[in-house]
């Protein structure tokens, strides 16, 4: 999802929005032929994602600035590690120094939460999964760094599944006069095969009208725990079980012993803390070449 193109869209209006008519202090303070070398530093320890979207924002300020990951995407390390080396003009440095750092410390934060997650319920066979509780325009830039943390991604948007919820299926039965179940079906026989068809429940007992309808994924939503393994019970195999609601750091192991495949977690993206991470930057003075990038 994260590609160079998506990347550039977002790093240049960015940049856009951060420096419409120019970096004024830069230009003001900084001689036109200084160069530097700047250390992206870990302030606290995490799990790395956004590689190629920091150096995209160096570059998109001027292309003869080069950066030298230190780390890879999904990584993780500790604070006071080198993850990053830039070396270039200084005032472009230095102009795109917010941006780099505003989308790899986000970035970062939903990395570093979803390996926690993992982490909670790796003794399970349940999958973490985003949602699209995304920043609008960045769900790519979010979605991948859900990934580094070794999450899931459920679908990307409202075009690539049918996803039923309780809003839907009060609508749909309401202006057809048909059951759940056949008004489920008379989906399905819309749907081509390889369409997903995903549909939520928040009562044990929608669970076997919906299943009759043969969905591939039904999700509990809200359940309790006991309620959750009553309904992975009922389901017995017949469709993926998702769990969704009350999803937290403390509830999330309880939830993955009840047996569901997957758990749906909002908070990845829109409760995260943005890592602590730095650019400290040097100026080497006016030369000609940068160089190598300096260790």
């Amino acid at each position: 999802m994260l590609t160079p193109q998506i990347i550039d869209t977002v790093v240049r209006a960015a940049l856009l929005e951060d420096a419409p008519w120019g970096d004024l202090t830069s230009e003001l303070l900084i001689p036109e032929t200084a160069y530097a070398t700047a250390r992206l530093i870990a302030r606290e320890p995490g799990v790395f994602s956004g590689g190629a979207v920091f150096t995209a924002a160096m570059t998109a300020t001027d292309e003869t600035i080069r950066t030298e990951l230190r780390v890879r995407d999904g990584e993780r390390f500790e604070a006071g590690d080198v993850l990053a080396v830039v070396a270039g003009p200084a005032r472009s440095v230095l102009q795109a120094e917010r941006v780099g750092l505003n989308l790899v410390q986000r970035m970062s934060g939903i990395a570093t939460l979803t390996a926690q997650y993992v982490g909670l319920v790796s003794h399970t066979g349940a999958r973490i999964v985003d949602t699209r509780k995304t920043t609008p325009g960045l769900r790519a830039f979010e979605r991948h760094a859900v990934r580094s943390g070794g999450g899931h991604n459920h679908r990307f948007s409202l075009s690539d599944a049918v996803m039923a919820k309780d809003n839907h299926l009060a609508v749909l039965t309401a202006q057809s006069g048909l059951s759940v179940t056949d008004a489920l079906l008379a989906v399905r026989a819309q749907l081509s095969h390889t369409t997903h068809l995903e549909v939520e429940v928040d009562r044990i007992d929608q669970i076997e009208p919906v299943l009759a309808a043969r969905v591939d994924t039904i999700m509990l939503d809200n359940f309790t725990v006991d309620q959750l393994r009553e309904g992975v019970a009922l389901v017995a195999g017949r469709a993926i079980v998702e769990a969704s609601g009350n999803v937290n750091l403390t509830t999330v192991r309880s939830i993955a012993e009840t047996g569901v495949d997957v758990i749906s977690v909002g908070a990845l993206t829109h409760s995260v803390r943005s890592l602590d991470l730095g650019l400290d930057v040097d100026v080497d003075g006016t030369r000609a070449d940068a160089g190598a990038v300096a260790p």
